[in-house]
């Protein structure tokens, strides 16, 4: 696969990375951990050099998982994750926190749970209304600065914040949701982001399975899995929802490619700075999301699709609304 650069940092990544959370949460129980291993060095084996985790994720688990699997191949790859949640002495998360001495805490756990030296992109997870954003990007600045961090980046960030950033610390990357199920940072971010030069990481490309046409209306969500709190996946909802994937599938089946492949080949045309991170546990899914890079879509089949995604307006909130309230715009 070609590499992509995100944004004008330098920090070059194969075009779709791997988001490693549902490998440890949110997605129903936890895969066997030498399982998980095995997966991750394949996905290295086929080119993916961009992985994803975060020090909540588990929490912690998900950052002991990928380190000890990239070990091996710690100088090919880039590892991405995140600080930002507070924790009680038992590891259960109790809010967001983005204090300078939480921000050196969090990154030296990160650094001995990922069994390296440098974390080669560090993103602020939720910012902290509490905690100025200058404070912040000061703190990145000083940890790149003494070698723990080698790029800057933010999640969900709005784009104020943003900018006050960038002012003190470049930013490389933006990490939100973005997809053909939801377009929102097209009316603001993507600009902005263009004209600073920072690259952009979509999470649920594929809208959480939901563009992978493995979901239906009747479809069920077991113990553990965060769809069963979302108010997109509730049954009116998903099945209003359910229009998009109809009209997606007719430009897959013109493809000779699957849902997935044309949901994420759609979001790589847009930007050549974008690099989206779907997740996956399973090898013939992950090598279904590889094939996206290879699959040309026509000018006539992006304008069919964005007819398609503006004909459909998505029901039901991205989150419940404590998690809603998370977001900074």
């Amino acid at each position: 696969m070609d590499a992509r650069t995100l944004g004008t940092q330098g920090l070059r990544v194969s075009p779709l990375g791997l988001g490693c959370m549902g490998m440890s949460q949110s997605f129903g129980p936890r895969p066997p951990r030498d399982e998980m291993i095995t997966f991750l060095r394949a996905a290295v084996d086929r080119g993916v050099t961009l992985f994803d985790t975060a020090e909540v994720y588990g929490p912690f688990h998900n950052e002991e998982l990928v380190g000890e699997a990239l070990q091996p191949v710690r100088e090919d790859v880039v590892i991405a994750t995140k600080f930002g949640f507070a924790f009680d002495e038992d590891g259960n998360q109790t809010g967001v926190t983005s204090r300078p001495d939480n921000i050196r805490a969090a990154v030296d756990g990160s650094l001995r749970r990922l069994r390296t030296d440098t974390i080669d992109l560090l993103y602020q997870h939720r910012v902290d209304p509490d905690v100025p954003i200058e404070d912040v990007a000061g703190t990145v600045r000083e940890l790149i600065e003494a070698g723990k961090v080698r790029h800057f980046g933010m999640s969900e960030a709005g784009v104020a914040t943003i900018r006050r950033a960038h002012a003190v610390q470049p930013v490389t990357a933006l990490q939100s949701e973005y997809s053909l199920f939801w377009r929102e940072p097209e009316d603001e971010i993507l600009p902005a982001l263009e004209e600073l030069g920072i690259g952009f990481v979509p999470f649920s490309p594929l809208g959480r399975g939901f563009l992978t046409g493995q979901v239906s209306a009747t479809t069920e969500f077991g113990e553990g899995d965060i769809r069963a709190t979302l108010p997109r996946f509730e049954r009116e909802a998903l099945q209003a929802n359910l229009a998009l994937v109809d009209l997606v599938r007719q430009v897959a089946e013109r493809k000779d490619a699957t849902l997935g492949q044309v949901a994420l080949a759609w979001l790589l045309s847009r930007k050549p700075w974008i690099v989206p991170i779907p997740g996956t546990r399973r090898l013939a899914r992950l090598d279904e999301n590889l094939g996206s890079a290879e699959l040309e879509l026509t000018s006539e089949d992006l304008a069919e699709l964005d007819r398609a995604s503006a004909s459909v307006q998505v029901q039901g909130d991205r989150y419940p609304e404590a998690m809603q309230r998370l977001i900074d715009r």
